[in-house]
């Protein structure tokens, strides 16, 4: 149940008719890589790279986090973006 709300809620995101903030995107990839890859399994990028280390950043916070406990996570922040920006 809670992986089929993941999906779509994951699908529908996409579809939304304004960007989401920057701040929302990169929750949004941090919990995403959780619930997919499980804790973070890279190296930081350098420095130089501020957009790959701002989503190294937003993945590396959910160090931790269960699948599960990602995934609720997810749905509600996406179900937010949902109805801020609308579909």
């Amino acid at each position: 149940m809670l992986q089929a709300e993941f999906e779509k809620i994951a699908a529908d995101v996409k579809r939304v008719k304004s960007r989401p903030s920057d701040q929302e995107l990169l929750d949004l990839y941090g919990l995403y890589k959780q619930v997919i890859v499980g804790d973070i399994n890279i190296d930081a990028p350098g420095m130089v790279d501020v957009k790959g280390k701002a989503k190294w950043d937003a993945w590396n916070s959910r160090k931790g986090m269960s699948t599960e406990d990602a995934m609720a996570a997810y749905i509600t922040t996406g179900k937010e973006v949902i109805k801020k920006y609308g579909m």
